[in-house]
């Protein structure tokens, strides 16, 4: 039984990704300081007698050596995810992101653990020209603290791959949804049609357009580059090959509520300070190996409505 070990376990993605991989029959271990993550979305996995959780900040503490001892993989998805509040505190996204991959890295040298797959994200291509955006288009000026740090990671992991012989997977995914969502623009806008279910605040104009993919669609694709690699550094962009407004998000969202909001838009074409314009990712390198996303944009966003819906009854 091939034994790896999921950072940020307790997240949205990391604790879906435990999931599919107990289920896959690995035997798992996963890290989380739970800061951000919930340990109610390791319910199932810690009924599992093939799963072991570890609760430790990667910033702060070292990863025990038995920990480690087997692991043929590391899953890294602990990060500080949210863009928004890079200015509120400059420092979480080089701690959290980039120190944090460093310190992993060199624990996974000294123990001899050489494969690691990567969660970074599509907000390194920065305000992109090009769009669909290629994973060899050149990398613009960063625009925001979190997608430094990302492109920081990525450089990093390449060259202790170069350096160290490791196998990497580095997948630069669009924004997420599904089944255990915790931040974002879905939520967000949830969140306040629950409390006043005739007006919507949003930051921006609305005409910001991004890519969305669903968790279980994001997990099947990770697995299929896995087992299907390039080469020894495999860098792979994870999203669809449709964008939506935010505007027609929340015409999804409100018709789903059954809600008929006011809604007041900004004026400025972007959120906040690095928020991307238009994330839209050419996916032609995942798509030749067979895999194609099985939800659309919308019925991600739906999902997911459902999903924060159940939670709260």
């Amino acid at each position: 039984m091939k034994k790896v070990l999921v950072t940020g376990a307790a997240g949205f993605i990391g604790s879906s990704q435990v999931d599919f991989l107990l289920n896959k029959g690995f035997a798992v271990v996963g890290i989380d300081n739970l800061s951000t993550g919930n340990l109610k979305n390791l319910d199932s996995a810690r009924n599992n007698p093939n799963f072991i959780f570890v609760q430790l900040d990667l910033v702060l503490d070292s990863i025990p050596n038995e920990v480690l001892d087997g692991v043929d993989a590391v899953y890294h998805f602990s990060a500080n995810a949210d863009i928004r509040f890079g200015v509120q505190n400059p420092t979480r996204d080089f701690e959290q992101n980039t120190l944090c991959t460093q310190r992993l890295l060199e624990t996974m040298r000294m123990n001899n653990v050489n494969k690691i797959v990567f969660s970074s994200t599509g907000s390194v291509y920065g305000e992109q020209q090009v769009f669909p955006t290629r994973e060899d288009a050149p990398f613009p000026i960063q625009t925001s603290l979190y997608a430094a740090s990302k492109v920081a990671c990525e450089s990093l992991i390449q060259a202790y791959s170069e350096t160290f012989g490791m196998q990497v997977f580095i997948f630069r995914f669009v924004s997420i949804l599904g089944p255990r969502y915790s931040h974002g623009h879905v939520i967000d806008f949830y969140r306040q049609l629950t409390t006043n279910k005739d007006f919507l605040e949003v930051l921006g104009d609305g005409n910001q357009t991004k890519s969305y993919l669903h968790v279980n669609d994001c997990l099947t694709g990770i697995e299929t580059v896995v087992n299907n690699p390039f080469g020894r550094i495999n860098i792979v962009n994870l999203g669809t090959n449709e964008a939506t407004t935010v505007r027609d998000s929340i015409r999804w969202i409100s018709e789903r509520m059954r809600l008929n909001p006011k809604i007041s838009y900004g004026t400025e074409s972007q959120g906040w300070i690095g928020d991307n314009r238009k994330i839209l990712l050419d996916t032609t390198r995942i798509l030749k190996l067979g895999w194609s996303p099985k939800y659309t944009i919308k019925q991600a966003i739906l999902e997911t409505i459902d999903y924060l819906e159940n939670q709260a009854d």
